[in-house]
């Protein structure tokens, strides 16, 4: 879908963007197809598409992979879309199914099994890492998630142990998800154009977990503490909610620093003092 056509479709139906819900359409046909390509997507794929808008992503992904939902929460855009996919939504056993719903409460409230899915997307950026999050931390994860987003975002969830976009987001997710790669997108490769850079990600379910998923909640947990002032010692922060000499001797086997900050730890480090302290609290 050529910009002309999108001006040209928002104009006919009157419909003016909302910023509140981030809504920058990338039209960009070779970016779209650099997205489809690090997605790896074959026709044994199920693809969860959140923030079709207007549907270039959509018809690409329905090229590749054997069933694709999409999730839009804009009405407008669910009419748009609605006949534009006419045929393949009329169709038996087309592959695609499109629901007009809030992604983020429809990933909480619906008790779906993801684990064979790949999450395909231009993610809104204003629910972008809160969707990331939820899906990652669930027992039934994708195997798979290519998505685009905010560049501050994207090197949030590249980052490493000390460097300066290592963080809560970081390890929240990076804890069940390898990092694959990453690419620049410009802005102009969007309408509207945002003012700020995007990247598409890829990440890539681990093979074999880091952490039992009955420790997940304590990881959760420690990680958050730790961060939640980044100039404050880690172990003091974690006092509020474990025992001080339960802290200084996980600290002292795992030979950290009990002056150490929370960003100077790796995700192994953090995966290693959640295994030391899970079940221990005050």
């Amino acid at each position: 879908m050529k910009l002309t056509e999108i001006r040209e479709l928002l104009a006919k139906r009157g419909i003016q963007l909302t910023k509140s819900l981030g809504q920058n359409f990338l039209h960009d046909t070779h970016q779209l197809e650099r997205i489809v390509a690090a997605a790896e997507l074959t026709k044994a794929d199920k693809v969860l598409e959140i923030g079709p808008g207007l549907g270039p992503l959509t018809e690409l992904l329905l090229t590749r992979a054997g069933e694709v939902l999409a999730i839009e929460m804009d009405l407008r855009l669910v009419e748009v879309l609605r006949e534009r996919f006419a045929p393949q939504l009329q169709a038996p056993n087309s592959g695609l199914t499109l629901l007009h719903a809030d992604a983020l409460d429809y990933i909480r409230r619906e008790p779906r099994d993801w684990r064979e899915w790949k999450l395909v997307a231009n993610l809104p950026y204003s629910v972008a890492s809160p969707i990331l999050v939820e899906l990652a931390l669930s027992s039934r994860r994708p195997q798979w998630m290519t998505v685009t987003l905010q560049l501050e975002v994207a090197k949030r969830l590249m980052s490493q142990a000390d460097e300066d976009d290592y963080g809560v987001l970081t390890l929240l997710v990076q804890l069940d998800y390898e990092p694959r790669g990453w690419f620049k997108i410009p802005p102009e490769c969007f309408f509207p154009s945002p003012n700020v850079d995007s990247a598409c990600v890829t990440l890539v379910r681990r093979k074999k977990p880091l952490l039992p998923e009955e420790h997940h909640a304590s990881f959760v947990r420690i990680v958050k503490r730790a961060f939640s002032q980044r100039r404050k010692m880690m172990m003091k922060l974690l006092k509020s909610d474990w025992p001080a000499e339960k802290l200084e001797q996980a600290f002292g086997e795992l030979k950290i620093s009990p002056l150490e900050r929370a960003e100077k730890l790796s995700l192994e480090q953090f995966v290693a003092l959640t295994t030391l302290l899970s079940g221990v609290s005050k």
